[in-house]
């Protein structure tokens, strides 16, 4: 019978018999996928909670997209486990004995805060969708109307007072969900740094260095999807020259605002974090605390080209580079950021990776292979094909919401099937 890890790890030099790299793929895609929920949510409550009036077509984009992304987030976990049903019984029995049972209270409460908040924003346009369709015809606009009907809760209040009542809602709403956006990925960083066992995760700016890392890696997929979509909606404007719709000078002017404003702030938190990063990376070679002398091989030499090179050379050097210098363009844009996701995950995969590269013997290592060709179920999950599952399911989430709630302002027209 095979052992968890067995299939992707090879040894070197002296191992105990029974260890492996039991965390892999998908453990590295979880903290990934739960700092994007988190970075895409702070970047709407800016707005929100901030006033930056300069975020409001971003803000709103961001808030539909952490939904999306909301609903991604615990799949890492079930495809890790061999027992996936198991996994419900963290949101079934949640109590505060263990950092990984917390995640049940904290993953429905900050679920609760995203998902009333959308609501209240939306409000206005579920019921002006429901008024509309009233007596449109066609099986699509049959379920638009039960959906917006659905929707509206019986709230068909609209009036300006209303609405007033609705943004002092959003606001606290908001501010009361980004600790609580901080507070469900900083556990993340939580649990890897309170692992005494292992010298390389246990640190106390763990969750700290997690939290800052994704902000960026939020904000820069959601500037990175919202290219995307404007780039789509560019298309449809041309193909469908529809009247209603603005001309595609418009859409890009607005694109390219949108992205150099958010920029701005992308470039902040990735200061921020690269600057917590090397400071505990400091800390640690001058203590030279135990076990240094085992993490500086790791570091600087076995993890070198992954640590220096392409977390911290292509994706945290190249994009300042590019988001500093003037002639912010989008294609300059696109590649900044594609970048910055690459050094996030490469974060990740460092630390989850990292962590368990060097055996307990203190003169061992292990190495990761991963499963790029999946010959069963479990190289599957672990593999390439698992990751790649995981990371297109938000934008499928995304296409279905957009179908209900444009992600774009400008689009909030009811369009009747003809």
């Amino acid at each position: 019978m095979e052992v968890h890890g067995e299939l992707w790890t090879l040894k070197e030099f002296f191992v105990y018999p029974n260890e492996y790299i039991y965390w892999s793929l998908q453990i590295v895609m979880y903290p990934f996928m739960t700092g994007l929920v988190a970075g895409a949510f702070v970047l709407s409550s800016l707005y929100h909670v901030f006033g930056r009036k300069e975020l409001k077509d971003m803000a709103r984009f961001s808030l539909i997209f952490s939904y999306a992304l909301l609903l991604t987030a615990p799949m890492p976990l079930l495809l890790h486990l061999q027992q996936p049903l198991r996994g419900f019984n963290v949101f079934f029995t949640p109590h505060f004995t263990s950092a990984i049972a917390a995640f049940g209270v904290v993953f429905f409460l900050y679920a609760s805060i995203v998902a009333s908040e959308l609501w209240f924003v939306n409000r206005k346009f579920f019921v002006e969708s429901a008024i509309r369709l009233r007596n449109a015809e066609g099986l699509g606009n049959r379920i638009k109307l039960f959906v917006y009907r659905l929707w509206t809760l019986g709230a068909y209040d609209i009036s300006e007072e209303s609405l007033k009542k609705d943004e002092r809602v959003i606001r606290i709403l908001a501010g009361i969900g980004v600790p609580a956006a901080c507070f469900l990925h900083g556990y993340a960083g939580f649990i890897f740094g309170s692992v005494k066992a292992n010298a390389l995760w246990m640190t106390p700016l763990m969750p700290i260095i997690f939290i800052m890392s994704a902000i960026v890696s939020g904000i820069a997929l959601c500037m990175l999807t919202y290219i995307i979509t404007m780039g789509i909606r560019k298309i449809m404007i041309l193909r469908k020259k529809k009247p209603w719709m603005t001309t595609v000078e418009e859409v890009r002017t607005v694109e390219i605002d949108v992205i150099k404003i958010t920029s701005k702030y992308l470039v902040f938190f990735m200061v921020m974090a690269v600057t917590l990063e090397l400071l505990d990376l400091v800390f640690r070679g001058y203590t030279a605390l135990k076990h240094w002398d085992i993490l500086r091989i790791v570091i600087y030499s076995r993890d070198f080209f992954n640590i220096f090179v392409i977390q911290y050379g292509i994706g945290t050097i190249l994009p300042l580079i590019i988001f500093l210098m003037p002639g912010l363009t989008i294609r300059k844009a696109t590649i900044g950021l594609f970048f910055v996701l690459i050094g996030v995950f490469m974060m990740r995969w460092n630390v989850v990776i990292g962590g368990q590269a060097f055996s307990l013997t203190l003169s061992g290592y292990m190495d990761y292979i991963l499963p790029i060709i999946p010959h069963n179920l479990e190289t599957f999950k672990e593999g390439i094909g698992g990751a790649l599952l995981i990371l297109s399911m938000p934008f499928f989430f995304l296409w279905i919401l957009n179908k209900f709630i444009p992600v774009v302002d400008s689009t909030h027209r009811v369009v009747e099937d003809k």
